[in-house]
């Protein structure tokens, strides 16, 4: 698909790159380093991924062609209120895979898309539920180092969530790290709003 934008996504994440590519659209990958993703603390729910997904956009903003549209995205997941970031260490992976074991959670996605004169973010949540994680199923995902760089600790598309995941409602992609579905739409609403 053709679009009037030379398309910018704003991320290291493996999985936001493959996501990405299986919309056929092209894109290049431009990360800019050094931007705080920390976020005011009276935000709450998806306001603290929209929060920072604006933040990461605005970093671009200064050096964008007019030709161009980043897209940035943040996921957090939300566990009775607790914000599960990515994990600091090991231990603090452990800590978070217990407390969703055999529980529901929120995964919560925010994304921005922005030209040099235009933004436009949203948010999509999927509930997500674990079923009863051993301590033995925890340290094995852990020690494989797969969880260190995703929020929550965990990726849906990995051993953990072959084994661990009894139920979802929502986006699937969006637990993976981007809502494809609602990205294409909002890009092409994006897109046909400039014409």
């Amino acid at each position: 698909m053709k679009l009037p934008y030379k398309i910018i996504l704003a991320s290291n994440s493996p999985r936001r790159r493959e996501l990405m590519s299986g919309l056929s659209i092209e894109f290049t990958v431009h990360v800019k380093g050094g931007i705080d993703e920390s976020w005011p603390q009276d935000l709450k729910g998806e306001d603290i991924p929209l929060y920072i997904s604006r933040e990461k956009a605005a970093a671009y903003r200064p050096s964008m062609a007019p030709d161009e549209l980043v897209i940035t995205a943040d996921t957090i997941v939300c566990v009775d209120g607790e914000v599960l970031g990515k994990p600091r260490d090991k231990a603090d992976a452990v800590r978070m895979l217990h407390l969703l074991s055999g529980r529901w959670h929120e995964v919560i996605t925010g994304v921005t898309l922005m030209t040099s004169g235009r933004e436009r973010s949203f948010a999509v949540t999927t509930r997500v539920k674990f079923g009863h994680l051993s301590d033995d199923d925890i340290n094995r995902y852990v020690n494989s180092g797969l969880p260190m760089d995703k929020a929550g600790a965990y990726g849906i598309q990995e051993w953990i969530g072959y084994v661990g995941v009894e139920a979802i409602e929502g986006s699937y992609f969006n637990v993976v790290g981007l809502p494809v579905q609602r990205l294409y739409k909002e890009l092409i609403s994006f897109c046909l709003d400039k014409q």
